[in-house]
């Protein structure tokens, strides 16, 4: 007689996606910036692995669902407190100073990126000098100035003016002649109380970005090059009037030189998560511009470019901030 069985089942349980709240916008000058780079986060997460809910803050500071309706902050807490993770995306102040990481720290969520003290210590161009000197890192020599010393600034060569904690190069001019520094820092001083005034450092522009793998072992990018006529001012970042070359042309010693000191300006600051370290390369050696812990996201921005470079693809490097975020 023969009996008939059931067969053995094959299923393999299908893994849960891991939901992901990817916030972007912002009430800074980069809210535009922001949107990009949240809204290309959100598309290129791998949808088998993740289940993204998208958030944006909107100008005003409102938030807003991933179907435009208004939260309150109580509600936009409630959605993060349902994710796994928090990614966000927001450039600049209001967001990659630290407020967003806090705000995730208080809802008991992991989040992608730099804590609180490292992104408002970051964000800060003036306390970054100082951190980088503590360590052995030169920056250009500069002044602070606020609306109460602007005034009794004196002419002394040319320099760059600049926003201290501002983004996207909104506020940066390059001042040559004695007669634009008074306008140069008014401008800058209409989006923030506290401006950078150095001098010009003549140099080539070039960046190292440094990611914190999920193992906690850190991986310095290839170095990009900015080739740009004149300052690498908002307009020439996002309009198309510079030229990215990566890998740079950098002989072995400065190549070496620029990833140690990248990630010794990135374990100083505390940061996490992937931050962009931004140098002029001098005739006397590299000098730290500043560090951006927020940025630019987008396929095509300069981080993502960097790491492909180095053979990882833009999904796989959200996918190494994601994992290193839940570890």
């Amino acid at each position: 007689m023969t009996t008939l069985t059931s067969p053995r089942s094959t299923h393999v349980p299908t893994r849960v996606p891991t939901r992901v709240a990817v916030i972007g916008g912002g009430r800074s000058c980069e809210h535009d910036v922001s949107l990009a780079s949240a809204a290309s986060v959100a598309d290129a997460l791998d949808p088998a692995a993740y289940d993204v809910v998208r958030l944006t803050i909107a100008r005003d500071g409102s938030w807003l669902d991933e179907h435009g309706t208004p939260l309150d902050l109580a509600g936009a807490v409630g959605v993060l407190a349902g994710c796994d993770v928090v990614f966000p995306v927001v450039h600049g102040p209001h967001g990659e100073d630290g407020e967003l990481a806090a705000l995730c720290e208080l809802a008991g969520r992991p989040y992608v990126g730099s804590g609180v003290g490292a992104g408002a210590v970051a964000m800060d161009k003036w306390v970054t000098k100082l951190v980088a000197g503590a360590v052995g890192i030169a920056t250009a020599a500069g002044r602070l100035v606020t609306a109460d010393t602007a005034a009794t600034l004196a002419w002394t060569g040319p320099v760059v003016v600049k926003p201290v904690a501002a983004g996207s190069s909104h506020g940066v001019t390059l001042v040559r002649t004695p007669d634009r520094l008074a306008p140069a820092l008014d401008a800058a001083l209409a989006l923030d109380g506290r401006v950078l005034v150095e001098e010009v450092v003549d140099g080539r522009e070039v960046d190292v970005a440094v990611l914190r793998r999920p193992d906690g072992s850190l991986l310095a990018s290839p170095a990009l090059e900015i080739v740009v006529d004149g300052l690498f001012d908002h307009d020439a970042k996002y309009g198309g009037h510079a030229d990215l070359l990566v890998p740079a042309d950098l002989d072995e010693v400065d190549a070496k030189a620029l990833e140690q000191a990248a990630v010794a300006t990135y374990d100083a600051l505390g940061c996490d998560g992937v931050a962009r370290v931004d140098f002029f390369l001098t005739a006397d050696g590299l000098v730290l511009n500043e560090v951006n812990t927020v940025p630019g996201m987008t396929e095509h921005s300069q981080v993502p470019r960097m790491f492909a470079a180095a053979g990882l693809p833009y999904a796989a490097l959200l996918d190494e901030l994601v994992r290193g975020a839940l570890a």
